[in-house]
């Protein structure tokens, strides 16, 4: 018995968005730009309600240079460690092409680098508490990975595995077999699920233990991704990773490893040295 899918089905039938989402004249805005702009705008404008009800640890003027170095750390960031992690021969090879960043290829863990250069570089300026100031940088994070894991789907691009399952559907550049729609598995766990979890630690006062949601964000991320990364479709250049010791990981898991073991140590690891050194 084969487990293939009906093809005739239209349950696999992918949505004809295209990846241009405005359009003027010669000018046009794809879905993942867009992704990008909206999410800073929204994680500005909530951190900005924070600043208003003396919530947050800066200040108007500064949550705006924040923003500035953060949208230059996430392209800048984002491209080289692509570039970097995922295609560095390539690049050797081809070294003007760093730049075109229109013609895609992005990494999510060297856009964090960038932010985290950005958080550091506003902390020391400002003599602002590096740890307090990333927490509320983490609780607004999920929102950018949200918007950009729908515009992968829209792309129909990083999609998951061929599956039988109900849930596949049919990329245009997949191949004719229905794939798992990671990039909304990625939208739920990342996004919404990540979210929700930060908001109510929020609520619930973890801004008083600074580091804390910074780690929950890290190691929340991490394990999502990983996870996800089981059912997503290895990059086709680089494939599994240590296949030769039966491992067969993916970048974004080895990646993502460093993540969770950072984000627990501010988890649990950091509470229990300051508990000691309070004793």
């Amino acid at each position: 018995m084969t487990d293939t899918p009906h093809l005739n089905s239209q349950w696999f039938s992918f949505p004809d968005i295209g990846p241009v989402a405005l359009q003027f004249g010669p000018f046009a805005v794809r879905w993942y730009a867009l992704a990008y702009i909206v999410g800073l705008l929204l994680s500005w404008w909530i951190l900005k309600r924070l600043v208003a009800r003396k919530e947050a640890v800066f200040t108007a003027a500064q949550l705006d240079q924040l923003l500035n170095l953060s949208l230059f750390g996430i392209i800048l960031g984002g491209r080289l460690g692509y570039v970097l992690f995922y295609n560095p021969s390539y690049y050797l090879s081809h070294p003007i092409e760093i730049v075109m960043i229109w013609t895609g290829g992005m990494s999510f863990h060297g856009g964090l680098l960038g932010v985290m250069g950005a958080i550091i570089l506003t902390a020391r300026q400002h003599k602002i508490d590096l740890l307090r100031l990333g927490d509320h940088v983490a609780l607004v994070a999920p929102i950018g990975l949200f918007l950009g894991r729908l515009a992968n789907f829209i792309n129909g691009e990083l999609y998951g595995r061929i599956t039988s399952h109900p849930v596949g559907i049919i990329f245009p550049n997949g191949g004719p077999l229905p794939r798992h729609p990671s990039q909304l598995y990625e939208a739920g766990l990342e996004g919404v699920l990540l979210g929700l979890v930060l908001v109510w630690l929020y609520r619930r006062g973890a801004m008083a233990h600074k580091g804390r949601l910074v780690g929950v964000f890290l190691a929340g991320y991490g394990l999502s991704r990983a996870l996800v990364e089981m059912v997503r479709e290895p990059d086709a250049h680089i494939g599994f990773l240590f296949s030769q010791f039966g491992l067969g990981i993916t970048m974004g898991q080895m990646l993502s490893l460093p993540m969770i073991a950072a984000g627990l140590w501010l988890m649990f690891g950091q509470n229990h040295r300051a508990g000691k050194a309070k004793g």
